[in-house]
């Protein structure tokens, strides 16, 4: 666990007090801590967390309340929401980022311990679901949702990926109980598994799937956009640390929304930074959460990621991980509504990203977007040498993917790309004349 100070070394001798739901901290002048748990390798979580943390932005606003308190900004890096919502429940973490069904286990688990908890912003979103997929090995004879029958399935249960893995299989025919041997596992030892041959596939969340193709260590078999409901990354807050420090968390969410805004105007800037934090390539992190990225981010509460939350309520059931969850009562956004002003009524239009080709050139600062997918590859195949990173949109679901690792369909003079090679032959099926290429094929024909 790494510590940022707000102040300097000479005050932090002072004596320390967690903001979560202590008294103690009067107004005295004495220093307040802040906890804040984030997951650094979830990078739709990175307005509220790693990139938040390096932008210094909510230590800003600490320091700009001028309350008579010195505040201390602890922040914890977790690989999931799990031990995120353990340790607030615990009264030990004050603010928290994780994905939708970890934030219905934390509405859950908090309601259960008598220490609620509440979502107070979204940071990053997919209106279809983009932001889960399922992914093989490389080398895999698996085609399709159905050849998953009888074959050993890594997720992590009471994850959204593990959500997208059990309803696509529901959609698909086959029984996610008792079609599949599920494996649960954390992400990382998925994605061991399935290099190993232990696993036959992974269901995994933002970024491992990306990563894994990337990496050449894994191929997409299912893109979680098919399924057409909303997934996204939320902030959740302790109860009665938000109505102790009501201040604090405006200030949180107010930091939240700058580094929004910052990410939107330097996406390139914030993939490097986020990159060079967590380790993870920044041509990864710009898949997600470019320009054009899987993810949409914003921080309002809008009505159809609620509605979603709903819905995600009957599958953590089924697992029987949570019973009833009362999701209006979890929603509170107050606080980020006072922290945005009268941005947030505007903010609460949902505006779908632009599906665009883009090429990340080396040693550019700054992406170039096509009209197409073929005028990218035309571009891509005149200057092979000279390309960083090249992403381009499902044809039928608008998923950004990684143009060599895409499934390329020829119709006509068309190049269309799609994440999931199931997709690509029910576009061929559907269209007389149509075939999938190879890449080197479909670059052949751009250029």
């Amino acid at each position: 666990m790494k510590h940022t100070a707000v102040v300097a070394t000479v005050l932090l001798l002072a004596p320390l007090t967690a903001c979560g739901g202590n008294a103690a901290a009067g107004d005295d002048g004495s220093t307040v801590t802040v906890t804040v748990g984030y997951q650094s390798k979830t990078i739709n979580t990175v307005t509220a967390g790693t990139l938040l943390r390096s932008l210094g932005y909510f230590e800003k606003q600490l320091n700009s309340l001028h309350d008579g308190h010195t505040y201390k900004v602890d922040w914890q890096d977790y690989a999931t929401g799990a031990p995120i919502t353990a340790q607030m429940t615990a009264g030990k973490i004050d603010i928290g980022s994780m994905g939708d069904f970890p934030l219905l286990i934390n509405a859950a688990r908090g309601k259960q311990l008598g220490k609620p908890t509440r979502l107070v912003s979204v940071t990053g979103y997919n209106l279809r679901g983009g932001l889960n997929t399922i992914v093989t090995s490389p080398n895999s004879k698996l085609a399709s949702l159905g050849d998953l029958k009888g074959t050993k399935v890594s997720t992590s249960v009471g994850s959204a990926a593990d959500g997208t893995l059990v309803r696509a299989l529901q959609r698909a025919g086959v029984d996610p109980d008792k079609g599949i041997e599920k494996l649960n596992q954390q992400p990382a030892v998925g994605a061991s598994a399935l290099s190993a041959g232990s696993a036959d596939a992974l269901s995994q969340f933002v970024a491992w799937p990306g990563l894994l193709a990337y990496q050449g260590k894994a191929k997409a078999l299912y893109d979680g956009a098919e399924l057409d409901l909303p997934t996204f990354h939320g902030v959740t807050a302790r109860e009665d640390f938000a109505k102790q420090r009501p201040t604090v968390l405006e200030a949180f969410l107010k930091a939240q929304a700058e580094a929004t805004d910052y990410l939107n105007a330097h996406p390139v800037g914030a993939a490097e930074s986020v990159a060079k934090a967590t380790g993870l390539p920044a041509e990864v992190v710009y898949l997600y959460n470019g320009a054009h990225g899987i993810a949409t981010f914003d921080p309002a509460i809008k009505p159809q990621l609620v509605s979603a939350l709903k819905e995600d309520v009957s599958v953590l059931k089924a697992a029987k991980l949570t019973g009833d969850v009362d999701v209006d009562s979890f929603v509170d956004d107050q606080y980020v509504k006072k922290a945005l002003g009268s941005d947030y009524a505007a903010r609460l239009v949902t505006k779908p990203s632009a599906s665009a080709s883009e090429v990340w050139p080396k040693g550019a600062s700054r992406t170039q977007s096509f009209r197409t997918p073929a005028e990218l590859l035309a571009y891509v195949s005149a200057h092979k040498d000279g390309i960083r990173a090249a992403y381009v949109p499902d044809a039928t679901t608008g998923t950004l993917w990684f143009a060599d690792k895409a499934v390329w369909v020829a119709d006509g003079d068309d190049l269309l790309p799609f994440v999931a090679p199931e997709t690509a032959r029910a576009y061929v099926s559907a269209h007389g004349g149509a075939r999938v290429v190879t890449y080197a094929e479909a670059l052949e024909q751009a250029s």
